[in-house]
C-alpha cells in the first residue's frame, strides 16, 4: 500500500495560485488582526467612564490600560511556537473562541480587579491570534506576488485598527456604556468561529519535538518586565524599580538564549538570526514600531490639547492621512515587480523620515496641513517598509516555522514601540521641563506649577481653574513648550529613520526581485485538512 500527497498547495504543486477560497480565508483572517490592533487604542477613551464606575485606584488603572500589551507581548514568542506543534488553525480557534468569552467578560467586569484579570486573558488570546494569522499567510499564499499582496492586507488590518479603534470608541460611548467597546469583538470572532475551519487550511510541524514549558517561562519573564521597565521609566522618570524590572529581563535573556541554544527542539531557532535576511528585517519592523508608536503620543496630544479638538474630532482627522497610505501601497505593488526589496523598503524608511521631518515645522498657531502632511508621509512609509519586511521574515524562515519567525517579528515590534515611547517620549518631555522651568502665573499655587510643569494634560487642567487671563498664559506657554518638544522628537526620529534606511539598503540589496519558488516542499512540511487529497494505491 502507498500513499502521497497530491495538490497540495506548498507540496507537489507549490507553485499553484491561491484561488477564490484563499481570499475569502484572508479576509477571515484580517478580523482578528483588526480587533487586536483596535483593543490596544479603544480603551484610551472608555478609561474616564470606567473609573467612574468601577472606582480603581490610581495603580489598578494603570494595570487596566498595560494588561492587555503586556501580557500580548510577553506570549507571542510561546503561541507561536505551540501553533506550529499543534496547529495554526487550531490556536487560532481556541484564541478566538478566549478572545470572545474574555471581551464578555470584560465588558460586565464588575470590579477594576476582574478588568485586570479579563485583560490579561485578552492579551494571552490576542497572543495567539497574532502569530498564527500571518504565519496561515505564509501557508495558503505560495505565490510570490500574491503573498505579497496578501501580507500588505494582513499588514493593512493591523495599522487598521489603531486608526479604527479612537472612532469606533469614540462613538460608541456616546450612544452606549463603556462595556461596549469589548462588545464589538464578539460578533468578528462568532464569524470567525463559523468560518475559520471551512476557509482556513490546517498546517502545524509533523516533528515538533517537546514542548518545552521551562522556555516558555523564560520567554515571558523576558519580555514582560523588559516593557513593563521602560514604560515605567517614560511616565515616571527615573526609579529604581523599572531598573531592577530591565536588568531582571535581560538576565532572563540569557538564560533563555542559552537555553535554546541546548534545546534538540528549541522555541525559536536562534539559527534565523544568522540569514541576514531574517535578522534586518526584524530590525527594521523594530526599528519603524519605534518611531511610528512613539511619536503616534505626540500626534493625538497635538490634536486635542494644542488644537483644542474632542477626542472623536482628533480621531476622524487622523483619517486624513489615508489617502497618502492608499497610493504609497498602490506605487510600492507597482515597483515590487521590477524593483529590489531593499531599495523599496529604503524609500519607504526615508518617506517617513520626511514625515518626521515635516513635523519638525509644526507650530501652535497654524494650518493642521503641517501636522497631517507629516503624519501621512509617516504611516505610508511605514507600511511600504513592513509590508515587505513581513513577507521576508515569512519567507527566510521555513514553512513549519513561520509562526515562531511572525511571533518573534511580532515581539519585535512590541519592544520597538515600547522603546519609541520611551526614548522619543523622554527627548520631548525633557523640552517641555526645560521650557516650563520657572513659570508662575499669579495666583497658582506651588502643587499646581508642578503639576503644569509634569505634561501638558495637567496645565490644560491647572489653566481651567485659574483666573482666565492668567491661564490663558499658562496653557499657551505650555502649548508652546509641548509643540517644540515634538519639533525635537520629529528630528531625533529621522535621524534614527535615516540611518535604518541606509542600513536596510545595504543589507537587503542581494535579494531579488522575486525569490524563486523551490521545486518541492520544504523538508518537514505537512498538510492537512483542506489542504492535501491523500491517494492510497
Amino acid at each position: 500500500m502507498v500513499s502521497a500527497f497530491v495538490d497540495a498547495p506548498g507540496m507537489n504543486n507549490i507553485e499553484a495560485k491561491a484561488g477564490r477560497k484563499e481570499w475569502i480565508g484572508l479576509a477571515v483572517l484580517v478580523l482578528p488582526c483588526l480587533l487586536i490592533s483596535m483593543d490596544m487604542s479603544v480603551l484610551l477613551f472608555a478609561l474616564p467612564f470606567l473609573s467612574a464606575d468601577l472606582a480603581p485606584s490610581a495603580t489598578q488603572q494603570l494595570w487596566i490600560m498595560d494588561m492587555y500589551g503586556f501580557v500580548l507581548a510577553g506570549m507571542l514568542v510561546t503561541m507561536g511556537a505551540l501553533g506550529d506543534r499543534i496547529g495554526r488553525r487550531k490556536l487560532l480557534m481556541f484564541g478566538a473562541a478566549a478572545f470572545g468569552l474574555a471581551s464578555v467578560c470584560a465588558a460586565y467586569s464588575s470590579s477594576a480587579e476582574m478588568l485586570i484579570l479579563t485583560r490579561a486573558v485578552l492579551g494571552l488570546a490576542g497572543a495567539t491570534l497574532m502569530p498564527s494569522t500571518l504565519a496561515l499567510v505564509r501557508n495558503m499564499f505560495h505565490d510570490a506576488g500574491q503573498r505579497k499582496t496578501a501580507v500588505a492586507v494582513w499588514t493593512g488590518g493591523m495599522t487598521g485598527g489603531v486608526t479604527v479603534g479612537p472612532i469606533v470608541g469614540g462613538f460608541l460611548l456616546d450612544h452606549f456604556w463603556w462595556g461596549s467597546v469589548f462588545l464589538i469583538n464578539l460578533p468578528a470572532m462568532v464569524l470567525l468561529l463559523i468560518l475559520g475551519p471551512m476557509l482556513l487550511p490546517e498546517y502545524r510541524d509533523p516533528k515538533p519535538g517537546r514542548f518545552d514549558l521551562l522556555s516558555a517561562g523564560l520567554s515571558l519573564a523576558t519580555v514582560l518586565p523588559i516593557i513593563y521597565g521602560i514604560k515605567q521609566l517614560a511616565v515616571d522618570g527615573f526609579a529604581v524599580l523599572p531598573v531592577v524590572a530591565i536588568v531582571a529581563g535581560l538576565a532572563m535573556a540569557i538564560a533563555f538564549v542559552r537555553r535554546q541554544q541546548t534545546l534538540p527542539d528549541p522555541l525559536i531557532d536562534l539559527r534565523l538570526f544568522r540569514y541576514r535576511t531574517f535578522s534586518a528585517a526584524v530590525s527594521v519592523n523594530m526599528v519603524t514600531s519605534f518611531a511610528l508608536l512613539g511619536f503616534s503620543l505626540y500626534t493625538m496630544q497635538y490634536l486635542q490639547v494644542v488644537q483644542g479638538m474632542s477626542p472623536f474630532t482628533a480621531s476622524l482627522w487622523s483619517l486624513s492621512v489615508m489617502p497618502a497610505i492608499m497610493a504609497a501601497m498602490a506605487a510600492a505593488g507597482i515597483a515590487a515587480k521590477t524593483v529590489r526589496p531593499a531599495y523599496i523598503i529604503g524609500t519607504g524608511l526615508l518617506i517617513s523620515a520626511a514625515g518626521l521631518t515635516v513635523m519638525t515645522q509644526a507650530h501652535v498657531h497654524q494650518s493642521l496641513i503641517v501636522v497631517m502632511v507629516g503624519a501621512g508621509l509617516l504611516a505610508a512609509g511605514m507600511l511600504v517598509a513592513t509590508t515587505l519586511t513581513a513577507d521576508m521574515i515569512l519567507t527566510a524562515a521555513p514553512p513549519e516555522r513561520a509562526g515562531s519567525a511572525s511571533a518573534v517579528s511580532e515581539t519585535g515590534s512590541e519592544l520597538g514601540g515600547a522603546l519609541g515611547f520611551a526614548l522619543l517620549g523622554s527627548v520631548g518631555t525633557a523640552v517641555y521641563h526645560h521650557q516650563m522651568a520657572g513659570v508662575a502665573p499669579a495666583g497658582i499655587s506651588p502643587q499646581a506649577q508642578q503639576a503644569a510643569q509634569d505634561t501638558l494634560g495637567s496645565a490644560s487642567s491647572v489653566a481651567a481653574q485659574l483666573p482666565r487671563q492668567a491661564g490663558a498664559v499658562l496653557l499657551d506657554t505650555a502649548r508652546e513648550a509641548f509643540t517644540q518638544g515634538m519639533n525635537l522628537t520629529g528630528l531625533t526620529g529621522a535621524i534614527v529613520l535615516l540611518v535604518t534606511a541606509v542600513a536596510a539598503t545595504v543589507y537587503l540589496r542581494q535579494i531579488p526581485v522575486t525569490a524563486p519558488a523551490p521545486a518541492t516542499a520544504p523538508a518537514g512540511e505537512e498538510a492537512t485538512g483542506d489542504t492535501a487529497r491523500t491517494v492510497t494505491a
